[in-house]
């Protein structure tokens, strides 16, 4: 059996038949255009990535001013923010299923036009009742498209053959960098809600574009044919085994710990800044985007560092340098030292989400991705609303500490996946 612990080992084992091998070593031409093929996908796929994460970070930005337009606490504003998981909760199963009967492309590009168009609506809100009824479409469209591009992302991975799902996330990463910084820099010269309307249109564009080359690139073939390949028994049995589903589930907790602290991030990091940090504007935008920047630039390289570490590793390292980053960004009473914090936070971030993903998909299939990404965005999307009630209760700097403790426990989790595959028949 081969070990585990390499992303790039037993994905492919999953996606691929004996009949799929032999007609590859058989008919290299084909296989060459089939490569070729599945290269424009992943282009347009991480395009869609990119745009997930500008359009999730040009919100984030202009949260302080949606906060004041709407004149919430904190307690008011995660109640608010906690639609977004109503939302997107309430989608995922449903999106999950339409993957499966329309295929994870068109769902892609439906997904992201709705989180496009729900964009804009928050800055036109004037209570905190409004602003939530709005984020459950917003919530609605980004819950829908990171279960269908995720699904998309590990069909392509299994196609190619190569440990690339970092790169898909780097992809998000870079779009939530983009976001932030251009956000942070029109701060003053855009209202909130030109911002966030020049942001929607800019999603809706790049979506079309990318969209078109997507949906022509061809899946039907490689969908037909794989539910009925002998090899990839756990995604085409109606459940997985027990020890299976035990060490998806490990890895889901994984990604749910990493996600917990990333939405945390996201949503809090900037009033945290402005509020008991004491930056401007500008700077608490650009906090976020050196956070951004740090995690784009840990998953560029995440493929390199799994192939030379391995991934648990990576995770475990990973979680540790998240851990005492965040520690260092909630506590310290200097602004230089706060950011030098979430830019630790980024790096130690920026690989677990992914890499548990892929060794779910290596484990379980498609059952495996989706059983580990709900789990995963669950914890994106109540850890604002839960750092919001603690904040009320306690202050929000000692309620951003609970991040070092979840950014520990996906360090620890990753030993006991580990444990798990080597002892899993």
């Amino acid at each position: 059996m081969p070990p585990r612990n390499k992303i790039h080992s037993p994905g492919p084992v999953h996606r691929s038949s004996p009949q799929s091998r032999s007609s590859s070593t058989q008919s290299p031409t084909p296989s060459a255009h089939s490569s070729a093929s599945w290269g424009t996908a992943r282009l347009a796929l991480t395009a869609f990535f990119a745009v997930d994460g500008l359009l999730f970070a040009a919100w984030v930005v202009r949260i302080p001013d949606v906060r004041s337009q709407v004149n919430a606490s904190h307690s008011a504003l995660g109640l608010a923010l906690l639609c977004v998981s109503a939302g997107a909760v309430a989608t995922m199963p449903l999106v999950g299923r339409l993957c499966l009967r329309y295929g994870s492309r068109p769902v892609t590009v439906a997904s992201l036009g709705l989180l496009a168009l729900s964009v804009p609506l928050p800055a036109h809100t004037h209570s905190v009742t409004a602003l939530g009824g709005v984020l459950l479409l917003f919530g609605a469209g980004y819950g829908g498209a990171n279960v269908a591009m995720n699904s998309a992302a590990v069909e392509i991975v299994g196609e190619l053959g190569r440990p690339v799902m970092p790169s898909f996330h780097a992809g998000y990463s870079l779009g939530g960098l983009l976001g932030a910084g251009v956000g942070g820099l029109l701060a003053g010269p855009l209202t909130a809600a030109q911002w966030l309307a020049l942001a929607g249109l800019a999603g809706l564009a790049v979506s079309v574009v990318a969209g078109v080359a997507l949906l022509r690139s061809p899946t039907a073939r490689p969908v037909a044919t794989r539910p009925a390949a002998p090899a990839p028994t756990a995604s085409s049995s109606p459940a997985l085994p027990s020890t299976g589903r035990l060490l998806v589930l490990l890895l889901g907790l994984t990604a749910l710990c990493t996600a917990y602290g990333e939405g945390a991030v996201a949503d809090w990091t900037t009033l945290h800044l402005t509020d008991d940090v004491h930056a401007g504007a500008r700077v608490a935008a650009a906090g976020y985007a050196a956070y951004a920047l740090a995690m784009t630039t840990g998953r560029v390289g995440g493929t390199w560092l799994s192939m030379r570490l391995g991934q648990h590793r990576v995770m475990v390292l990973g979680g540790l340098t998240a851990a005492a980053g965040m520690l260092l960004a909630a506590l310290a009473p200097l602004v230089p030292l706060a950011l030098a914090g979430l830019v630790l936070v980024g790096l130690g971030l920026a690989n677990i989400f992914p890499l548990a993903i892929a060794q779910a998909g290596a484990t379980g299939g498609p059952q495996g991705v989706a059983l580990a990404s709900t789990l995963g965005y669950a914890g994106m999307l109540i850890g604002p609303p839960v750092i919001g009630f603690l904040a009320d209760a306690t202050s929000l700097p000692l309620a951003l500490t609970t991040v070092a403790g979840t950014a520990t426990a996906a360090a620890v989790l990753p030993l006991a996946a580990r444990r798990r595959a080597r002892i899993a028949p």
